[in-house]
């Protein structure tokens, strides 16, 4: 077992095993807006992103991502946060007390429906065991999901305080992998295999950075081409199309979790406004928001100015960017989101898991042929 998960972890972390090439790469642009030198979330200086995957026997194909906004102790140093839902069919562990207080104090994982608990748990440990929390005795931790259970044993609960702690751990800036890997190993998105994508803007002195976790339906459209109309996933049926004769059950889509990160001095209140934006970018793609759908979106600043630190004297209080400025930090926020989230289904490969089931990558020569 550990040798499975070991082998699973390095392929997670090795960018040459992931040969399907990014939306750029492919010759596909989105927006005007230039991204940083990594394309991804990690280009806004001190975030580091983890996956441990779980690719084992017939019927466990999940994982979990895990992204720290800084490296130092989140709860003594506080970021800035803000919390969007687009549609609240999902668990978001700790998103009452960021809306309420209007700041976060620990990592923020990703992981499927069944595992927020044992990530959280898990997350919660690492946090009491860092130096200088010895007295903790209360720590929210921010936990999202997507329901990964068409392709995986959902039931089984697989994920583990170790898988936890192994992405922790192995956490990195840099090229973050992408696809079929962490948390996103066993979605769907617009019934092609989704994933784990990412992308970033830059803005004057300012850079945004957006991962997603992608597991919805809707009608795909790439940089706004219409390819829904012209290539339909292998069962021929529109992912968010049901035959009317299962009655009023939606059974739903799946869901998008979307981590924006800034390192512009913005608090809590444009934060909030900066991720509404984020939901223009999934909107363009041609997402159908279903009932069934869990949309959220969890957008932070890592500005130090205003971090909001246990052992000052008063709450951080740095100069802010006026509202007048924020036109381009939401214009570069929709293009990365748009662009994560292709991303995660251009990388994603086939992936094969319980009972048979199997979701197809998206076939990329026909896509460029259809887009060029």
């Amino acid at each position: 077992m550990a040798s499975s998960i070991f082998l699973s972890l390095l392929v997670a972390f090795t960018p040459a095993a992931q040969d399907r090439p990014r939306l750029r790469e492919a010759g596909i642009i989105i927006g005007t807006l230039s991204p940083g030198p990594h394309n991804a979330i990690t280009d806004v200086l001190g975030i580091k992103v983890g996956h441990a995957t779980l690719d084992e026997g017939d019927d466990v194909r999940t994982g979990v991502t895990v992204i720290l906004p800084h490296t130092g102790n989140l709860f003594r140093e506080k970021i800035p946060a803000a919390i969007v839902v687009g549609n609240a069919f999902g668990k978001l562990m700790g998103s009452t007390q960021v809306e309420e207080l209007g700041n976060i104090e620990s990592p923020i994982a990703l992981t499927n429906t069944l595992n927020v608990g044992k990530v959280a748990d898990a997350l919660i440990g690492w946090m009491l065991k860092l130096p200088g929390n010895e007295d903790l005795r209360s720590v929210i931790v921010v936990v999202g999901e997507t329901n990964d259970g068409y392709l995986i044993d959902i039931r089984g609960r697989h994920v583990e305080a170790r898988h936890v702690l192994a992405a922790l751990n192995g956490a990195g800036d840099g090229p973050v992998p992408e696809g079929s890997v962490g948390a996103g190993k066993g979605t769907r998105c617009f019934g092609w295999k989704g994933g784990i994508g990412t992308s970033s803007r830059i803005v004057s002195d300012y850079t945004v950075g957006v991962l997603v976790q992608t597991n919805f339906g809707g009608s795909l459209t790439i940089a706004g081409h219409p390819v829904h109309r012209h290539l339909q996933p292998p069962s021929g049926r529109r992912p968010e199309r049901k035959d009317p004769r299962e009655g009023g059950k939606d059974k739903g889509d799946g869901s998008c979790m979307i981590v924006v990160a800034t390192d512009a001095p913005i608090d809590s209140r444009n934060c909030k406004r900066l991720g509404r934006r984020a939901l223009a970018g999934m909107a363009r793609t041609g997402a159908s928001f279903s009932n069934g759908s869990g949309d959220y979106v969890i957008v932070f600043s890592t500005s130090k100015t205003l971090r909001i630190r246990d052992d000052a004297a008063e709450v951080a209080g740095g100069p802010t960017l006026k509202n007048e400025r924020m036109s381009n930090l939401f214009r570069a926020v929709a293009e990365a989101t748009e662009e994560a989230i292709l991303n995660s289904m251009f990388r994603a490969k086939t992936v094969t898991g319980r009972a048979g089931h199997t979701v197809q990558a998206l076939p990329l020569e026909r896509v460029i042929e259809l887009i060029k």
